[in-house]
């Protein structure tokens, strides 16, 4: 399980630092909005999505099994975060997060990493769609610049709490999330290997603020940023507090395991190379422990930033630890600039990142899949967007191993156990 940085540090040239250089630099201009409206979707305040994407995001790539993987703060994460702020408060998410860390540190040593694969497809599918659909959702408020006291965490309240605000809609909080996602999607296609996210945010949110549009910014609704990463701090870990948080920690590390392991997956194809899955865990678990013990949220690989990446030229871990470094140096140097990010520009970002998600060019796939398999996705997203990640993750776990039994269908065992 050694890291995938020391295996490459040999022979390391200049043309590779280079390269990598421009790579961490390109990412951390799409990770930094990113992870400050992430952060703000899951109920936290914006600093600590900075702080997730520098801690995190060096200790991932530092430690990893993957030539290129980027972590940090995703949306797969924003629902259950919400959910462990709402209900145990932001000390609640650093234990619960800590525990997630501890518990995927055991699982890579135990080289429980490779058992991913016996996860359901369909199950994947399903609570990854539903996620997106709740993310959308909770966007609608300040997408249409909607005025209401909170948003209700169930979804159908949600929807009726919107439906009753409608008389408050702002038309300039519309226009300005449009423009911002027909800027990132029109700067994606015309130059890929270019941070054109922070362009377009950067670009909606100068037209507010020279226009005074009457639209929230960062600045607005949560005050100035920090200029400084919080100090480490350990929560107390009373025994009473840890039982009440251990299923929202499970969640965490299985989330955390499931997506980083995806995202090395796809970025092993893209570069042509073998991660290795139990290092990976591994270095997500310490990434989780170091986050939280800086205040921040829970962190795994990221699929559109690790592919962000490797277009960018990115070839070793070198490159995640820079753009680790270049977000710290962002926030020393110029903290007081991202204030003024509107916040229907970073909505118009977040619906996007919803949108990729439940990744559409799929659908069509699935309604081709058998049909235990259709019944399988459906009932995971259902149960994501009207219960709970636990309960959906549970039962579609559950169903679609029985359903695997059932018809045989089950891989050779690929699990060794650690050695002494």
């Amino acid at each position: 399980m050694t890291p995938k940085l020391f295996t490459t540090l040999p022979g390391y040239t200049g043309a590779l630092f280079r390269a990598d250089l421009f790579a961490g630099i390109s990412v951390a201009m799409v990770a930094l909005p990113l992870s400050i409206a992430i952060a703000i979707a899951s109920g936290a305040d914006p600093a600590s999505g900075l702080t997730t994407a520098i801690i995190a995001g060096f200790l991932i790539s530092a430690l990893g099994g993957s030539r290129v993987q980027i972590g940090g703060p995703t949306g797969a994460f924003i629902v259950v975060v919400y959910g462990v702020i709402a209900e145990h408060g932001q000390d609640g998410l650093i234990i619960a997060t800590l525990m997630a860390g501890v518990i995927l540190v055991v699982a890579g040593r135990l080289r429980a990493g490779s058992l991913v694969r016996h996860i359901p497809e369909a199950v994947i599918n399903g609570f990854t769609i539903g996620i997106a659909i709740i993310i959308a959702t909770s966007q609608i408020k300040d997408f249409l610049g909607l005025t209401t006291t909170s948003l209700p965490a169930e979804f159908l309240e949600k929807i009726e709490t919107l439906w009753q605000a409608r008389d408050t809609f702002n038309p300039q909080a519309l226009v300005i999330g449009l423009a911002t996602m027909v800027l990132i999607v029109g700067l994606r296609r015309a130059a890929p290997r270019y941070p054109g996210l922070i362009v377009a945010v950067g670009l909606t949110s100068t037209a507010v603020a020279l226009w005074h549009l009457p639209v929230d910014t960062l600045l607005s609704r949560f005050g100035p940023l920090p200029n400084t990463p919080n100090l480490p701090v350990v929560p107390d870990l009373s025994l009473s507090r840890m039982i009440d948080l251990l299923p929202s920690a499970l969640i965490i590390a299985f989330l955390a395991g499931v997506e980083s392991l995806l995202s090395a997956a796809v970025a092993d194809r893209m570069i042509g190379d073998k991660s290795q899955p139990n290092a990976e865990v591994v270095a997500n678990g310490v990434a989780n422990i170091g986050s939280a013990l800086f205040g921040g949220l829970p962190a795994t690989g990221a699929i559109a930033r690790t592919a962000t990446n490797v277009r960018a030229g990115g070839r070793t871990p070198v490159a995640g630890m820079i753009h680790a470094l270049v977000i710290l140096l962002v926030m020393l140097l110029a903290a007081p600039l991202a204030g003024y990010f509107a916040m229907p520009a970073l909505v118009g970002l977040l619906i996007l990142i919803a949108w990729n998600m439940s990744e559409p060019h799929k659908w069509r796939g699935y309604m081709a899949d058998r049909p235990s398999d259709r019944v399988l996705l459906v009932l995971t997203l259902v149960l994501t967007v009207l219960a709970d990640l636990t309960v959906a993750i549970g039962v579609g776990v559950a169903l679609g191993l029985a359903l695997r039994l059932r018809r045989g269908d089950v891989p050779p065992a690929d699990w060794r156990p650690p050695k002494h």
